[in-house]
């Protein structure tokens, strides 16, 4: 008898189906590309399918948890998009969600981008390459950052930038730069072609902008 209870449970353990991950389970799919096959259907918001690639997790814990707005001026794809005002953060999950939303998230991965050096930049290298940022490819005219004395500056239709460094990883940061087809087919971010040197030091120089630096 206890055998046939056994196998009964274990026959009905076998046919319940397995249980949906938290990211089907909020429906994040309805706003998010959540797999790079998913070319059909337009989104409202970024993609997610590189997740893993592209978000540190700590800090994707307590973005979900206590969202704030990253892109002002709303999610882009559209050549003839209007910038939006006044748009509400993302929906905000319990610390528990939060941790298992991050969780599924960083094991959306798609590539494994070329690991970049974490030396910091001398004082001179960082001005240099901060006049660059701002004036010679011009990215403050579509991202906030800080400048120098920690303040915020820049435009509004590109993801802020402000926070970069605790929100990005630095690998990804470094291979968007030099590849952005490579993740999204459908962007505004122009393909700049930096020599090396100047490719990992405008991506260590997005490493140092951090909130705790505002002043």
């Amino acid at each position: 008898m206890k055998t046939l209870t056994t196998l009964i449970l274990s026959g009905l353990l076998l046919s319940t189906p397995a249980s949906a991950g938290v990211l089907e389970d909020k429906n994040c799919g309805s706003c998010h590309r959540l797999k790079a096959e998913e070319t059909e259907k337009g989104f409202t918001g970024p993609d997610l399918h590189y997740a893993g690639n592209k978000f540190q997790p700590e800090w994707l814990k307590h973005f979900l948890n206590n969202p704030e707005v990253i892109r002002p001026a709303g999610f882009v794809t559209d050549p003839g998009f209007l910038p939006k005002t006044d748009l509400p953060p993302h929906i905000s999950s319990s610390k528990e969600d939060a941790n298992a939303l991050a969780q599924e998230l960083m094991d959306l991965k798609i590539s494994a981008p070329t690991p970049v050096t974490s030396e910091p930049l001398s004082k001179g290298l960082r001005a240099r390459i901060k006049y660059q940022f701002e004036r010679t490819f011009g990215c403050i005219s579509c991202h906030q950052s800080l400048n120098l004395a920690g303040k915020i500056r820049g435009g509004i239709s590109g993801p802020s930038l402000v926070n970069a460094g605790n929100r990005l990883q630095a690998d990804w940061v470094a291979d968007w730069l030099k590849a952005p087809e490579t993740y999204t087919a459908k962007r505004r971010m122009p393909r700049y072609k930096m020599e090396p040197d100047t490719l990992d030091q405008f991506t260590r120089f997005l490493m140092t902008l951090k909130k705790e630096n505002i002043k």
